[in-house]
């Protein structure tokens, strides 16, 4: 985003992007509000400055399904930042088989590569789709796209020095010096016999008469005229879709994919790197297909984007981008946490490990990627856990100095729930709207049905493993199971959810609890 939009988002504009999409956890939207309006305040300072202000990480602490996950990434989709939600449970400690917690910032970069990149690529859109359409027209028209051969003008006398020499008189008075030099005149490839490995000198330049390209200037003007007819006439058609089915040959670049493995410790990624610079040696390269040019354009306007943009630009954009405001979202960060009580020993130790790994990442380090070297000093981590088996105070005390700022996230109820079915732009009930209308079958919910429905959710909750609102999901696919299965056979009708209807499809799996553990 630009500089004049990042300033618009004050903390309450924050808050309120925010309350579009997620209901509730007033304190964790204004933390991270906070937090992003401090890196918008950050790159406003002098560079020395800058440099000292590192960004104040974030830890939510919150059951499942309340919305963390959800507040990282639409706080980064508000800031156009490059962001990145990882599980710190995939990560192994060093020495072990599996990945290493650098390549988090490898993914957070190869996000920023692409994010760049698509920027990039929609402001060359014009220029490559107009020379999509010129290369669809040489493939249509082979031999109308191909430029007339300019006549190169006759070449100048060779002169070339053969050295000096000196000459005294036979009267020996003094000496004289001079240089000699060789001149000729090269012929022409045509006037040569087409052999320029036999060069000739010759004073006669033009063998043909001066008349002759005269003659013919007035037939190849004419069979121009009409290649150029042709071709604009083509391309009318083209660009009124009458040539959308007509076959093509093109010939596109591939790149041959290697097979993927784990390998012990770090230098994966720098691995694949090297595969992929030498692909074209192994079976990479091009490969001719025939496709119908409404397909055959998408691959022509992709590749000539690609020509278009500096790669070079993109990876320095994307690094300074992923510098100055990534976000990497670490979930499940209580799941490697060492319970004081366990003591040492079994799989603790890797957890450890891997929390000594991130320390130095959350801290600020340099790691190589593909695409240059990232320093992690000001990406801003946002760390999230449920924490109901252990506790904050679990986590190393290094890695909790790394993140000063903790957020508890409440649970969610019945009143929750029922903000959740309506306010959001993306609400549940909406979709399912939505969904449904394309089969020709008109839903409405009534008040009391989503009151029903969020209590439903609220008393499966309490009584079985509380998931937060990700328990409306499940109850909504129980209540529109059967509507959806049939609706292409009932379609087109209209049809009313009522308190009935959700007591009807819902009443059973509620009171059997088994029944409604084993579905919900």
């Amino acid at each position: 985003m630009s500089e004049k939009n990042l300033d618009r988002l004050t903390p309450r504009e924050i808050v309120a992007e925010l309350d579009k999409y997620i209901v509730g956890q007033k304190k964790a939207k204004r933390a991270v509000a906070v937090a992003l309006r401090n890196r918008i305040r950050r790159l406003k300072l002098d560079p020395e400055v800058r440099e000292d202000i590192a960004p104040k990480n974030i830890l939510m602490i919150g059951p499942t399904g309340v919305g963390k996950t959800e507040i990282a990434r639409r706080l980064a989709k508000l800031a156009g930042s490059p962001f990145i939600k990882v599980e710190a449970t995939k990560y192994t400690e060093v020495g072990y088989v599996g990945r290493d917690v650098e390549s988090m910032i490898r993914d957070l970069m190869a996000a920023g590569v692409q994010m760049v990149k698509q920027e990039m690529q929609e402001t060359v859109t014009a220029d490559a789709e107009k020379r999509a359409e010129d290369a669809l027209l040489d493939l249509l028209l082979p031999g109308t796209g191909k430029k007339p051969k300019e006549t190169k003008p006759p070449e100048g006398p060779v002169v070339r020095p053969m050295g000096a020499f000196s000459i005294s008189p036979s009267n020996g008075n003094g000496s004289l010096m001079g240089a000699a030099i060789q001149v000729g005149i090269p012929v022409s490839r045509q006037q040569a016999g087409g052999n320029d490995d036999t060069p000739e000198i010759s004073s006669n330049i033009a063998d043909s008469p001066a008349e002759e390209p005269a003659a013919d200037a007035g037939t190849q003007k004419g069979s121009g005229n009409q290649k150029d007819s042709t071709r604009e006439k083509f391309r009318t058609m083209l660009r009124e879709g009458k040539l959308e089915d007509r076959l093509v040959e093109i010939t596109i670049n591939q790149s041959p994919q290697f097979p993927a493995f784990e390998m012990m410790g770090g230098g994966m990624e720098d691995l694949e790197s090297s595969l992929s610079g030498i692909a074209g040696f192994f079976g990479g390269g091009k490969k001719k297909k025939l496709l119908p040019v409404s397909r055959a354009r998408e691959i022509l306007i992709a590749e000539e984007s690609e020509k278009l943009i500096d790669r070079d630009r993109v990876s320095d954009e994307a690094r300074q981008r992923v510098c100055e405001t990534g976000i990497v979202f670490i979930d499940e960060i209580d799941k490697i946490a060492v319970k004081g009580d366990r003591g040492g020993g079994g799989p603790d130790v890797s957890r450890e490990g891997v929390q000594r790994d991130i320390l130095p990442i959350v801290e600020g380090a340099v790691v190589n990627t593909k695409w240059g070297p990232v320093d992690t000093s000001h990406i801003l981590f946002v760390a999230a856990g449920a924490f109901n088996v252990s506790k904050p105070s679990d986590l190393i005390p290094e890695l909790q100095g790394r993140f000063p700022l903790r957020v508890e996230l409440e649970s969610l109820g019945k009143a929750e729930f029922l903000r959740i079915l309506t306010e959001p732009k993306n609400a549940l009930t909406k979709q399912y709207v939505d969904l449904l209308a394309t089969e020709g079958v008109e839903i409405e919910f009534t008040p009391d049905s989503i009151d029903r429905l969020a209590a439903l959710a609220a008393e499966v909750n309490s009584r079985l493993e509380n998931i937060g609102a990700r328990r409306l999901h499940t109850i909504m696919e129980a209540l529109l199971e059967e509507l959806s299965f049939e609706a292409p056979d009932i379609a087109p009708t209209k049809i009313s959810i009522t308190e009935s209807y959700v007591n009807e499809r819902l009443q059973d799996l509620v009171v059997d609890n088994d029944l409604g553990r084993y579905i919900l």
